[in-house]
């Protein structure tokens, strides 16, 4: 008998995690992921994550997000996430997780193009202590099974309603799994990338999915670069050199040892000045000194970059770090309305894969975690509400209603998708076709 759920939930990073946590426990849930629990983008944010100081910080905290988007952003999108932001910050303590105090009161720090201290953080691992803390939850829940090194590689869908995914397992056998609604929070597409500091298996699955179903997708071209990441002649992810390092005080230097920029512009100007300098010396970093931190703060602070960089041969305490811009973020994806539902019935999407506009061209430093968060809680309880009424309206109309027919699903023939590898290349060419479309479109 074929599996059957109240929600499938695919990616386990904090929208995932945070959406899984807001859904009834009478729920049916399966939460798969494409590789280690642990290994989401989640769980690599350092800075921080936003939240409104107080409510004279609110016309700030909206003018530097729609500044550092280019004014391209949702504005409504904007004000739910600024609205909703302190009441997620206490949902995570309340779940346990331990945001730095000073004197006894939450710590308050600043990044680049805030015009103010507004980001909450635990070290230099924000992300790993909220999706860390948010997964002990969630496995703590007996109604969500949750399975590790499975892919989506399609949906379930017909007469453009979702119905569930077709999914791979470990084991390498497919299986087609009906659900009442899905939510892919399956993270960005950095993995496309050559240089990038998110993990290699995030490919952007979801988006050549959807676009294959004719979901529609927005601003696919906004993808940000990040202006400092440790610079290494290694293949593999890089390393990010957080932005509240800049935030505290770190200063940026050319080869000659001379400031040539503002450390705290958006990303994605800084990224220009960094890129126009390198041009300029015909080198393949700038210089970045983390020393006016003092080493209190670098120790307390910024731990792991401290730890990460000794590894390999660099000690901030006592000289500069070479940092060279890398693929980051991405702010375009599955368009979704303010409740994270997409343009197919009962699918939804959240965190780096959806598109809610907060963003707009360039995400403001530690708006993600607060996005993911926000709006994949709008996503579950939207997804209450729905499936409510139309239980309601099916015992309303006990006499004439009849079970949706879904004996095609047991019908699709699962041997299209054993070929892994020229799937992967098929997705991959769809998601880079689209965002060169997208940014024609733009230009």
């Amino acid at each position: 008998m074929r599996d059957k759920y109240d929600v499938i939930i695919v990616g386990n990073g904090a929208a995932g995690l945070f959406c899984a946590l807001h859904l009834p426990q009478e729920k049916r849930i399966l939460c798969i992921t494409k590789n280690d629990m642990e290994l989401s983008d989640s769980f690599l944010a350092q800075g921080g994550i936003c939240v409104l100081h107080d409510e004279e910080d609110y016309d700030s905290f909206m003018e530097d997000t729609l500044k550092a988007g280019h004014y391209k952003n949702r504005r409504e999108s904007v004000d739910i996430m600024i609205r909703s932001s302190r009441e997620v910050i206490n949902e995570l303590i309340g779940f346990g997780v331990d945001f730095a105090r000073k004197d006894g009161e939450l710590d308050y720090t600043r990044e680049g193009a805030h015009s103010r201290p507004r980001i909450l953080f635990h070290e230099d691992i924000t992300g790993k202590e909220i999706t860390g803390t948010l997964l002990e939850r969630v496995k703590e829940l007996p109604n969500v099974i949750m399975l590790e090194h499975t892919c989506m590689v399609d949906l379930l869908c017909k007469d453009n309603r979702c119905y569930g995914i077709v999914m791979r397992k470990k084991d390498g056998t497919y299986e087609a799994v009906e659900a009442d609604d899905v939510v892919l929070a399956c993270g960005g597409i950095g993995g496309l990338y050559q240089h990038s500091t998110n993990y290699r298996h995030l490919t952007g699955d979801a988006l050549a999915i959807g676009i294959r179903h004719h979901i529609r997708m927005e601003n696919l071209d906004y993808i940000q670069i990040h202006p400092t990441t440790l610079y290494s002649r290694k293949p593999g992810r890089r390393f990010l050199i957080s932005e509240s390092v800049r935030g505290e005080g770190a200063l940026l230097y050319n080869k000659a040892g001379e400031r040539f920029t503002k450390e705290l512009l958006p990303r994605d100007l800084l990224t220009k000045e960094i890129q126009k300098q390198m041009e300029k010396d015909g080198s393949s970093c700038v210089w970045l000194d983390m020393r006016p931190l003092g080493e209190e703060t670098i120790r307390n602070h910024f731990p792991n970059i401290q730890k990460h960089c000794l590894e390999e041969g660099y000690d901030v305490l006592k000289e500069c770090i070479p940092v060279v811009p890398a693929q980051h973020y991405f702010m375009g994806g599955i368009w979704v309305d303010q409740d994270s539902h997409t343009s197919m019935e009962h699918l939804y999407a959240a965190g780096e894969t959806s598109c809610n506009g907060v963003h707009g061209a360039n995400r403001l430093a530690s708006n993600s975690l607060l996005e993911s968060l926000v709006f994949s809680k709008r996503a579950a309880k939207k997804i209450v509400d729905t499936q409510e009424k139309e239980k309601s309206a099916l015992a309303a109309d006990q006499d004439t209603r009849t079970e949706k027919d879904v004996s095609w699903i047991d019908k699709i023939d699962l041997t299209v998708y054993e070929d892994e590898e020229r799937m992967k290349e098929q997705y991959k060419e769809i998601v880079l076709k689209e965002i060169e479309r997208m940014r024609r479109e733009h230009e």
